[in-house]
């Protein structure tokens, strides 16, 4: 009952389940039929532009986006409105991929996915097959970090599977991973938008990425600060200087009016830095329109 609760919160509370809350709802029950006769299948489902998705019952990083069309709706339009075919998308916590599909499959853009944990970089990978986007997408099943080497990853989590830290790695839950430095990755490749969603560990990301955050080409950064750093010690007031001090300013973004707005801080969820300002705002007020949950926007 708590699930279903939090569920239809984060449906009516979404800026398309408040304006569609009848086509939200039909959408959620009729997933729920459908994955409750098949639990352990896949199920493709429609997503923007011709773009699909393979989902099933649990896994919360792709389900939210069949309720709402777009689970983290203001930064998935930020994304579809600012990147462009001539650019490089990293997508660091890729999950099963609902920004990667997005980027490469709806913008064209090149996408690096980087997600540690083996059967959802294996489904991602069967995303990515599914939207003939090989061409378009490197997929690597690695952490990201400080420094190479190899790190103990959780599992059984779904979307919060996170790097262990120091009083959990008793745990019998967990798989060892691969750790890869962005900065090694970067230069040639040139990024001009970042998202950073790894459960915590974003110091460890953006301590490996002081080269990647000076290129010029890089102009925004979508990153969740959460508070789940405490768990290794980190302050995220630290990130949030960090970026700061590297010309980035956080912002809020609202799709429907194609406005960006500074704000003092970060939120509790994901927040979107740039700079460029002029840059970036003539690239979502110039780009083309998508349809979702029947708006054009």
């Amino acid at each position: 009952m708590e699930k279903i609760k939090r569920t239809f919160g984060f449906i009516f509370n979404h800026p398309l389940g408040k304006r569609h809350p009848f086509k939200a709802l039909a959408r959620f029950l009729y997933w729920q039929l459908q994955s409750s006769l098949s639990p352990a299948n896949f199920i493709v489902k429609p997503f923007i532009n011709g773009v699909r998705f393979r989902a099933r019952k649990g896994l919360t990083g792709i389900t939210g986006n069949i309720y709402t069309g777009l689970h983290e709706f203001n930064d998935m339009a930020f994304l579809l409105h600012f990147l462009r075919s001539e650019d490089v998308f990293y997508d660091i916590g890729a999950n099963v991929g609902s920004y990667t599909l997005l980027a490469s499959g709806v913008c064209h853009s090149k996408t690096i996915a980087i997600e540690p944990a083996k059967i959802t970089a294996s489904i991602l990978q069967q995303n990515i097959i599914l939207n003939n986007l090989t061409d378009k997408v490197t997929l690597i099943n690695a952490a990201a970090g400080a420094k190479a080497g190899v790190l103990t990853f959780s599992q059984n989590e779904d979307t919060t599977n996170h790097i262990l830290a120091a009083d959990e790695l008793a745990r019998t839950d967990s798989e060892t991973v691969d750790v890869v430095v962005i900065d090694m990755l970067s230069v040639a490749d040139n990024p001009t938008l970042i998202k950073i969603d790894v459960e915590g560990f974003e110091t460890e990301v953006l301590n490996g990425m002081a080269a990647t955050l000076n290129l010029s080409s890089l102009k925004a950064i979508i990153i969740e600060l959460n508070g789940s750093g405490g768990r290794y010690g980190f302050n995220e007031q630290d990130i949030h200087q960090l970026l700061l001090n590297n010309g980035f300013k956080p912002f809020q973004y609202d799709p429907f009016k194609r406005q960006t707005a500074i704000v003092d801080t970060y939120s509790d969820f994901n927040t979107i830095y740039c700079r460029d300002a002029e840059f970036v705002t003539g690239r979502l007020k110039s780009a083309k329109a998508f349809k979702i949950m029947g708006e054009l926007i």
